[in-house]
């Protein structure tokens, strides 16, 4: 069992408690490996994830978003045309998957798409205004507490 304590990387860091349960969950799950599948960045705030789905139909595919984590799956179903296939070499997997990837709370799904035997998920990040940079001005002529202000603040901690 690994046992890596984390606590030196958030000494200077506030509000990162996600972040310590997302590392400590990440070092125990496996990666898959199948199906492979690519992470992209396309800009600043532009996301995307590419499945190799070669050989899945769209009825066979489902993308799902709940609680922050995008569920990629899919299985394959019984051929239906009944005609007998022996394959001579089979090279193409087609075998069900589940991939899973948690998402920030910024990131939203923008859609998704099969092209060229790719499953394609197109995300975004919307970054609100609250949490964009601003500049601080220093002595200017934003309102400084009270003393009543004050005294309340104090009181509300007690």
């Amino acid at each position: 069992m690994n046992t890596m304590s984390l606590s030196p990387l958030f000494r200077r860091s506030i509000g990162f408690d996600r972040l310590n349960d997302l590392f400590e969950a990440s070092l125990q799950n496996d990666v898959p490996s199948y199906p492979p599948y690519n992470v992209e960045k396309h800009g600043e705030n532009d996301y995307r994830i590419a499945v190799a789905a070669a050989g899945f139909s769209e009825s066979e595919l489902d993308v799902n978003v709940e609680k922050r984590v995008l569920t990629i799956s899919a299985g394959k179903g019984e051929r239906n045309d009944g005609a007998q296939v022996q394959y001579l070499h089979q090279g193409i997997a087609q075998r069900a998957f589940k991939l899973s990837f948690r998402l920030d709370e910024n990131i939203e799904v923008q859609g998704a798409r099969l092209e060229n035997g790719l499953l394609v998920v197109d995300l975004l990040r919307v970054v609100p205004e609250e949490q964009r940079p601003r500049q601080i001005p220093i002595n200017g002529s934003q309102r400084q507490l009270t003393d009543s202000q004050e005294t309340r603040a104090d009181s509300a901690v007690v």
